[in-house]
């Protein structure tokens, strides 16, 4: 019985004689054992793991998959292949991280989702910290669908253009209550029609595959000019099949394109494009648009070329962007670019298009927003400018940082306030001048700093008189780069002094307080970390108020 008593003590011996290493970095010491019902081991730095499985449509595990992996803010990812099984898994995952998933495969669809890792990822109990995707279903993409077009006379359309979309290309079951929204899957196609007018798209999920999706396809046929003559003489087409129509319907599918100004068409309205804000869409990651990509809008019927006008600015709206506008496919779509170099990483940006139809004269004049950024390439966030609102014009108040100025700090992406909460600012500076630290609202170490508001731009800073209007009227994102706060310290600053002022933006206070993920970016990227400043410089009083 003595034996087996030192048995038991000796691993507990060992462990107290070194130090304690963590090589496996599942944040439990080395020589630990498992947590059971006796013993519970709490990891100093939770990680957890993300795994799932990739099916086809029928069930079948799909091998080879690559996962390619984003964790939250970070410039590297992790990636994995999917065994004969179609699992998959990745370890050391930060807990709490968000991540986003692409799954791909040559001959299959491509599908990406986003999920998060529990914030109480780690060893207690084994695996409790794991995000799990799937099943995944993937449909290969060897199905083909034709379809017969005609003219307005019934005659074959030859060399007709049509765009065919596969809505829901694939699918996946998430963990941890996210929404299916957060799930996109789709393909497109193009094709020409032949001699005979049959359009025939190639290389998209066949009917039987995305009945048990209960996906569709989209179908978009460009209006013709058929003579060559300059003038469009038949409208276009467009028309939506289910996966369970094209498996049970054996007949031809027959698109007979309309007259170029049909009746009853309705007004012109913007069907889709990649700034989903000219819709109504509000979500940035509808309207995030890459720095050197095109801005795409589709509707829905031609409008008339010399009728398009395209303004572009930045967040303030203080001035026009260049940019360059040409009308596609018959009238049915714009496409729009922006200078090289003018949109940039992490900025915001307004525009505005205006467009008549050629069919009735109906006309639109639409308002929208985007954000410069790639959905798979989440930034981090900082401090790049900081200035105060003089209100003085008398010296030496007017060079100084006075008690009820409003100063501005402007991030490097534009942000958003969830759930009605309000972050601090606070200065590692004397404001009241007593030798100390702490002592009063705003300075590091007082529970009270200074609240900083959003102060979205809904026109440029006014340094003038009359003030400057904005290009056009913009609408609000909700999201912005510039916040602003109230300066209520009992002691001033001098203009010498306010370039190295000290101070941060302290988000972890939220965190400690239990607002968990209390702000975000454009990239859905939490907030849960200080943002720290230095120096900030005069915005100039109005000369003439």
């Amino acid at each position: 019985m003595k034996k087996q008593v030192l048995m038991a003590v000796l691993p507990l011996m060992v462990w107290g004689c070194g130090d304690p290493t963590d090589a496996d970095n599942d944040g439990v010491a080395d020589g630990i054992r498992d947590p059971n019902n006796v013993s519970v081991v709490v990891p100093s730095t939770p990680k957890g793991t993300v795994s799932g499985q990739v099916l086809s449509t029928t069930l079948q595990p799909i091998a080879d998959v690559q996962v390619a992996m984003t964790i939250g803010s970070q410039p590297t990812g992790k990636s994995a292949t999917t065994d004969a099984s179609g699992n998959f898994v990745m370890t050391d995952v930060p807990a709490g991280a968000q991540v986003l998933l692409t799954f791909s495969k040559s001959g299959y669809s491509t599908l990406r989702a986003t999920s998060t890792v529990p914030s109480s990822a780690g060893t207690v109990p084994i695996n409790n910290g794991n995000a799990s995707f799937g099943p995944v279903t993937l449909t290969q993409l060897n199905g083909s669908l034709s379809v017969t077009v005609v003219t307005p006379q019934g005659r074959p359309a030859v060399g007709a253009k049509g765009v065919l979309e596969v809505d829901k290309a694939g699918s996946v079951i998430l963990s941890n209550y996210d929404q299916a929204n957060s799930v996109v899957s789709k393909v497109y196609v193009e094709a020409t029609a032949d001699a005979n007018g049959v359009m025939t798209f190639n290389g998209i999920p066949a009917g039987i595959e995305l009945a048990r999706l209960n996906g569709t396809y989209n179908l978009w046929i460009a209006p013709m000019d058929s003579n060559g003559d300059g003038v469009v003489d038949t409208g276009g087409y467009s028309q939506s099949y289910s996966g369970s129509s094209i498996v049970t319907t054996q007949s031809t599918y027959l698109a007979q394109l309309a007259y170029s100004k049909p009746s009853g068409t309705g007004n012109l309205s913007i069907m889709g494009g990649n700034v989903g804000s000219l819709r109504g869409e509000t979500d940035p990651l509808r309207n995030m648009v890459r720095p050197g990509e095109p801005i795409y809008v589709y509707f829905n019927q031609p409008v008339q070329p010399g009728s398009l006008l395209v303004r572009l600015t930045d967040e303030y709206a203080k001035e026009s962007l260049p940019v360059t506008a040409s009308v596609n496919v018959g009238g049915y779509s714009v496409t729009i670019n922006p200078a090289s170099g003018i949109v940039q990483e992490g900025k915001e940006y307004n525009i505005f298009v205006r467009a008549v139809s050629a069919e009735g004269g109906t006309n639109i004049s639409q308002t929208g927003f985007f954000f410069g950024g790639d959905q798979t390439a989440p930034r981090s966030v900082s401090i790049t400018d900081v200035r105060y609102q003089e209100t003085s014009s008398i010296a030496p108040a007017s060079t100084q940082l006075n008690s009820g100025e409003t100063v501005y700090v402007t991030f490097s992406a534009p942000i958003k306030a969830l759930l009605g909460s309000t972050v601090q600012v606070f200065f590692n500076e004397d404001l009241d001048g007593n030798g100390g630290l702490g002592n009063v609202q705003g300075e590091v170490g007082n529970a009270s700093g200074f609240l900083l508001s959003s102060a979205e731009p809904v026109a440029p800073y006014v340094v003038s008189t009359p003030a400057e209007k904005p290009v056009f009227g913009i609408i609000p994102s909700t999201y912005s780069t510039r916040y602003s706060f109230t300066y209520s310290g009992a002691n001033f600053f001098s203009q010498q002094q306010i370039s190295s002022l000290k101070f941060k933006v302290e988000f972890s206070k939220l965190i400690q307080q239990g607002a968990t993920d209390a702000y975000e970016t454009i990239w859905g990227q939490p907030l849960n970390e200080d943002v720290n400043g230095t120096g900030m410089v005069i915005q100039p009083r109005n000369p003439n108020p």
